[in-house]
């Protein structure tokens, strides 16, 4: 191979392989009740947060949908409410499960109950009546420890400063959350945010005092704690209710009735057995909603065998990583050259790829919603921009540290700068190029997995399902492949340059292979 030819061919590589992993993935499935076949015109996108709670309303949802003849498409677990609102507001679901609290305090800013119904009107969204439960939040210690100290209410925690808090990292940061509850009861402690099902191993553990609850997790009895009396009635009311586009009630009339339906059938004490089956039984959320529907489960297709799912988790996973890295090639080995001949370009162009590099990646996901919605494209879209550094940098190392006597030959024999770039820069930097490729590919596959959080799926999928059922063996299906290709890729990557790299520039070790 030509050694001009490095830059392109570093691009073709993996475009090539994004053009193979587009043509040859599978569609992601639709699940769909037996009667699919005759399925009505309009076809319903249900969405979820990431608890178990809402992906079992959600599957609640679905099924009724289908057994109304709509085909159903689920993108369950995206994330916390900000998330999933916004998928609603931009189209990218038709309907979720909310609380009202949460409407009120997080979404409207602390609207009056009163204003709700016509201030969603406004923007085109639709609520049901309350569903029959109230999922407060509420405090909780073990009832062992909580005795021992004296605490009945969360006011008794003020005297106790010593006390280590662990709350969701959503409760943390809420408007209802954490902060307006630290100040209401003027408590001293601070507090530490991790995954909520993550705190109960904490606290049954003994590394954690006190964690925030819902009142229907199952855990509260399972592993007995004492749910903290609100005494200064901080948390507002948390009906359950559905949220719904209201172009739906146009488009599918009866599927909105029949939500509708549900409103006061779904008391505490049921929701509570319901979120046990799945996190303390291990029954799956479509039998658990199956049975409460009083209805056959959709039918499980093939997909849903272990090989099966891990198959199409790997074709989503490789279309976020492949294209994303195409596309940083195609860019930063340019912005490189520019930085690298160009002064004036050197700074913001170094400047810019660093700061995107410093923004958290589940930080950027938000912001890609608004422009970009939920799904595959905000994800290849972050990711290209995580991209950019390691590539950009390395190709601009790659080329200053090319000794000034060659460059200086190079000019004395006539040869234009582009012809120079072409024959002598590239070739000669094309070791810290490929270096740099390897780190953005790592990078990608490992940073991939937050694409779950907006309906992206790949192995992040089955990693955050696995953490909010406590499911070791859901982690590892998606860990396990991940890691397994981030070696592949490094592997791939490897053989390429032994094609790419001149022969005089290359290691000891990859002469040898």
């Amino acid at each position: 191979m030509k050694t001009g030819q490095t830059t392109g061919f570093l691009a073709a590589s993996v475009s090539v392989f994004v053009l193979a992993t587009l043509v040859g993935a599978p569609h992601r499935s639709v699940q769909n009740h037996s009667n699919a076949q005759s399925a009505k015109t309009a076809s319903i996108s249900v969405g979820s947060k990431l608890f178990t709670e809402s992906v079992i309303l959600a599957e609640i949802a679905a099924q009724t949908a289908e057994h109304n003849g709509y085909a159903v498409e689920r993108k369950f677990e995206l994330g916390g409410t900000r998330f999933v609102w916004s998928a609603l507001l931009n189209g990218e679901i038709d309907i979720y499960a909310d609380y009202s609290g949460t409407l009120q305090q997080e979404i409207l800013g602390g609207l009056a109950e009163a204003a709700v119904p016509e201030t969603l009107a406004s923007i085109g969204v639709s609520m049901t009546r309350p569903l029959g439960f109230n999922n407060t939040y509420a405090l909780g210690m073990t009832r062992e420890h909580a005795a021992s100290l004296s605490i009945r209410s969360i006011s008794d925690l003020a005297d106790h400063p010593d006390l280590r808090f662990g709350f969701s990292n959503e409760f943390m940061d809420r408007a209802d959350g954490w902060r307006g509850l630290k100040a209401s009861y003027n408590l001293p402690q601070s507090a530490t945010g991790l995954d909520h099902n993550l705190a109960y191993r904490g606290i049954e553990s003994g590394s954690i005092d006190v964690v925030d609850l819902y009142s229907t997790d199952p855990e509260i009895a399972y592993y007995d704690l004492l749910v903290l009396t609100d005494d200064r009635a901080y948390f507002p009311r948390y009906d359950a209710v559905y949220l719904y586009r209201s172009d739906l009630n146009r488009t599918a009339p009866d599927f909105t009735k029949a939500i509708e339906g549900i409103a006061g059938t779904i008391d505490e004490s049921t929701m509570v057995a319901l979120n046990a089956a799945v996190k303390l039984d291990g029954k799956s959320e479509r039998v658990v909603a199956a049975d409460f529907l009083d209805s056959e489960p959709p039918p499980t297709s093939e997909r849903n065998a272990l090989a099966n799912r891990i198959w199409q988790r790997t074709w989503e996973h490789l279309q976020m990583v492949l294209i994303s890295l195409a596309m940083a090639v195609i860019v930063a080995i340019p912005f490189g050259i520019a930085a690298s001949r160009f002064r004036l370009l050197r700074r913001p162009i170094l400047g810019l790829t660093a700061v995107l590099y410093t923004i958290p990646a589940l930080a950027l996901l938000v912001f890609m919603i608004p422009l970009l919605g939920i799904g595959t494209i905000p994800a290849i879209a972050a990711l290209f921009l995580y991209s950019l550094l390691p590539i950009v940098r390395n190709t601009y190392e790659g080329l200053e540290g090319i000794p000034t006597a060659l460059t200086e030959t190079a000019t004395s024999l006539g040869l234009t700068p582009r012809t120079r770039l072409l024959r002598i820069d590239l070739p000669m930097a094309s070791r810290s190029i490929l270096a740099g490729i390897k780190t953005a590919a790592v990078i990608n596959i490992g940073t991939a997995t937050l694409g779950a959080l907006i309906g992206a799926g790949g192995y992040g999928q089955p990693i955050l399902t696995g953490i909010r059922l406590d499911s070791v063996p859901l982690i590892l299906e998606g860990a396990v492949p991940a890691a397994i290709l981030a070696l592949g890729a490094q592997s791939l990557l490897e053989l390429i340059g032994s094609w790419l790299i001149p022969k005089g520039l290359r290691s000891e070790t990859e002469l040898s292979s």
